[in-house]
């Protein structure tokens, strides 16, 4: 076992050699899906997959990391340590349980220290039919001006007016309006996409591949930004269904020390969300039992999250902004979503190995 603060890394880079690594090193099946770019610093990106355990398995745990590729330095984090914890691996192996770890899932936003992909999307936001009319949120459309407006940092009436949207509908409707998801500006946050991505893609290809021998699946997907700072909320990753968030709170609550929350009841800090990734699991694994959560650290207040976001779609938009801007709204950028201390890594750690192991005990009696 290596110390928590020695899994992390300080860019997409290097956490990719510390899990190839950890995971060659542990005897893990190997596999990569290279990107069609290059990253920020002319590195090849891919999606990295290791296997620990049987691909015949019956009972699969999926742990993914960067779906919005600037939480991928907390979720690489705990991957990296998982690979090095003889003690954990040797839990899942004697429960019959086969870990699948998806490193990167969206490899240009983590290089980029965006939380988009390369076409603008968010990855959680683009598990869509786009054979079908997709949804509208027309309080983004409201607000779409007064996020991105013409010159970072805003002005004071700027400023003023996301205020008085504040004040008028409550902190919880903003949040909802800016995060829900919408297909309606290319250029806009939370984007959904009009296609499925390459990560969309990759993704179900690897689901395909590594899944369809389960009978039970579940998955951990890793997430940093909403909650208090350092504390790991455990959110509800399935279909609406009564009988998985039974079945999702006997595994992880812990007997109500480590709750599980929902989207669909507003329990948890996130907003009710459309083209949810985790649909994929059911799509691609149709034979499994599917069971998930998204774990969600939390770093700094949500409107200080989604000021860091808007500055970086600024940015995006206006390249030609001056060498100390781009530097000041990376660095915000990557503070929002990635507490560089080490008490904040292993209470990261912590938490994660908790829920891994409890994961491992509840598909073995699945």
């Amino acid at each position: 076992m290596i110390a928590p603060q020695d899994a992390f890394s300080s860019s997409y880079a290097s956490a990719r050699v510390r899990f190839l690594e950890g995971a060659a090193a542990a005897g893990m099946a190997i596999s990569s899906h290279n990107h069609p770019l290059p990253g920020r610093d002319g590195e090849t990106l891919a999606m990295d997959v290791a296997l620990d355990g049987s691909p015949d398995a019956e009972r699969l745990l999926v742990v993914s990391s960067a779906c919005h590729g600037a939480e991928g330095y907390c979720g690489s984090g705990v991957q990296v340590f998982a690979t090095h914890d003889a003690q954990w691996r040797e839990h899942a192996r004697s429960a019959g349980v086969a870990v699948l770890y998806i490193h990167a899932l969206n490899p240009h936003g983590f290089s980029w220290v965006r939380r988009v992909t390369q076409e603008n999307v968010d990855l959680n936001r683009n598990f869509q039919d786009f054979s079908q009319p997709l949804p509208q949120n027309p309080a983004y459309a409201e607000l779409h001006g007064l996020l991105l407006p013409p010159h970072w940092p805003p002005t004071p009436d700027n400023a003023a007016a996301i205020g008085a949207y504040i004040e008028a509908h409550g902190l919880a409707r903003y949040q909802a309006a800016v995060s829900q998801g919408q297909h309606a500006f290319a250029d806009g946050l939370f984007f959904g996409g009009t296609a499925p991505t390459w990560s969309n893609q990759t993704l179900r290809a690897v689901l395909r591949r590594h899944g369809r021998a389960a009978r039970h699946l579940a998955w951990i997907d890793l997430h940093t930004g909403l909650g208090e700072c350092g504390l790991g909320e455990r959110i509800f990753a399935c279909a609406n269904d009564a009988a998985a968030l039974q079945r999702a709170r006997a595994w992880w609550d812990g007997g109500g020390k480590t709750p599980v929350t929902s989207i669909y009841d507003g329990s948890s800090t996130s907003a009710l969300l459309t083209g949810l990734m985790w649909c994929a699991a059911y799509e691609e694994c149709p034979q499994a039992e599917y069971t998930g959560i998204a774990l969600e650290y939390g770093t700094v207040p949500i409107t200080e999250l989604i000021d860091a976001l808007r500055g970086d779609h600024w940015l995006h938009l206006h390249p030609e902004a001056p060498p100390e801007l781009q530097a000041a709204i990376k660095a915000r950028m990557r503070a929002a979503f990635y507490v560089d201390t080490d008490e904040w890594k292993a209470q990261i750690v912590v938490q994660a190995r908790q829920a891994l192991f409890q994961a491992v005990d509840g598909l073995a009696t699945a």
